[in-house]
């Protein structure tokens, strides 16, 4: 019993002290000067004709990017010119807005100084039958007036209720998406947000997903531990998905 807390307890901490000692978390960072440019990752519209839906994440700001990553969508129709970017902002609601914004914006602007990473690219017209889906599936939301760092609803289940609207889209967040568990009120079973396989969930708190594209998923205090045999992924807090293949 021991030896399996101590196991728990390196897993745990292991990532985020990696990542405070590694310099990639600014504790000491500005919001106001912070980067917030284009990380040039999103087709160019006024050279693309096709549609395009991309989710991001990146990391956090400040001292939660040891643990969490924030993750939006953009969207482009067919022959569009700009982007709609979709996310939620919890500061919104000191200024009592909704923290849901869907805004013509730069799609893959960095978050905050952190480079963001595309975690999913449709194109085509698979995107076309999409973008009206995604839409509807954001005037849906049950949550727009509620945000919490922890455990949720937060940015990321936004992003996840989204994926859960729309099966197709096949969205996988990364297992440090936190808050991408927690489920709308009174739910408990849910499809994971990829729409492969199923997800139990107290509230964001305790659960497990075991699904194709996520793989094995066990949500202990909203950090996940987990693994994923079909893309050989390995699943830690603070790091979220490795991968072995590399």
């Amino acid at each position: 019993m021991k030896l399996c807390l101590l196991i728990f307890l390196l897993l745990t901490i292991t990532g985020p002290l990696v990542l405070i000692f590694s310099g990639k978390i600014d504790f000491a960072g500005d919001y106001r000067t912070a980067n917030r440019d284009s990380a040039h990752l999103a087709p160019d519209p006024n050279k693309t004709t096709e549609a395009v839906i991309q989710v991001y994440a990146a990391r956090t700001f400040n001292w939660r990017g040891i643990f969490a990553v924030h993750t939006w969508l953009a969207v482009k129709p067919k022959h569009g010119k700009q982007y709609t970017v979709y996310q939620l902002i919890g500061w919104r609601l000191y200024h009592h807005l909704s923290p849901v914004v869907a805004l013509s914006d730069i799609p893959d602007r960095n978050w905050f100084d952190h480079k963001p990473h595309i975690i999913l690219d449709i194109r085509g017209i698979a995107a076309e039958k999409i973008i009206p889906k995604i839409t509807q599936a954001v005037q849906s939301y049950p949550y727009p007036m509620r945000y919490h760092y922890w455990p949720g609803p937060n940015s990321n289940t936004f992003i996840a209720y989204i994926a859960r609207q729309i099966p197709e889209m096949q969205l996988a967040l990364p297992s440090n998406a936190v808050g991408k568990d927690y489920l709308t009120d009174a739910h408990v079973f849910e499809l994971a947000p990829s729409g492969t396989g199923y997800q139990f969930s107290l509230y964001g708190l305790l659960g497990i997903i075991w699904a194709r594209k996520e793989g094995l998923e066990i949500n202990i205090l909203g950090l996940v531990y987990g693994f994923n045999p079909y893309s050989l992924t390995l699943k830690l807090p603070g790091f979220g998905d490795i991968d072995l293949k590399h």
